[in-house]
């Protein structure tokens, strides 16, 4: 492939957007790091696969999603490794104040801290603005579940919000 080439052009694009959605899977950062490289690597590798109708970022999801949960089942077979709860990842731990962090890092802040199913459904249809359709194409879920996770997800918000103004 020449250095030139659109599709790696277009992916370079997407980093920050697969870095994102990869967080809410993973929480943690270093495993999104390392989630995002992996994906992009299959992607390259399998480049004649994607069908230019499609969206790529889409696409890119879609791969990342189902990279996380094959490393997942690799981490639980393997002796003393296995999914950290968001509680436990140091990463995450963020003492979130106002006038110490842009509004941004707080509302990030907030949506790692939804389930992962919930964060994963907010980060596709709101921050990302991927249709509910969309987003259960990549989730692999029914258009039903986005809604009422992103109903859940919504309220959860609002409520983190309401608590952060008071």
């Amino acid at each position: 492939m020449q250095s030139g080439d659109p599709f790696r052009k277009d992916l370079a694009g997407l980093l920050p957007k697969l870095r994102r959605f990869a967080l809410t899977l993973t929480r943690n950062s270093a495993d999104a790091d390392d989630l995002v490289q992996t994906s992009c690597i299959r992607a390259i590798e399998r480049q004649e696969q994607y069908q230019r109708e499609q969206r790529l970022d889409s696409w890119m999801y879609t791969i990342l999603r189902n990279t996380w949960i094959s490393e997942i089942r690799k981490r639980k077979v393997r002796l003393g490794q296995g999914h950290v709860d968001a509680d436990e990842a140091h990463e995450l731990r963020t003492d979130v104040d106002g006038h110490a962090l842009a509004y941004g890092n707080e509302i990030v802040a907030m949506i790692l801290q939804l389930p992962e199913g919930l964060s994963s459904v907010l980060l596709l249809v709101s921050v990302e603005g991927h249709s509910y359709k969309d987003a259960a194409n990549i989730l692999d879920i029914p258009v039903g579940t986005v809604m009422s996770r992103m109903s859940t997800a919504r309220q959860r918000m609002r409520t983190a919000l309401a608590k952060e103004a008071s």
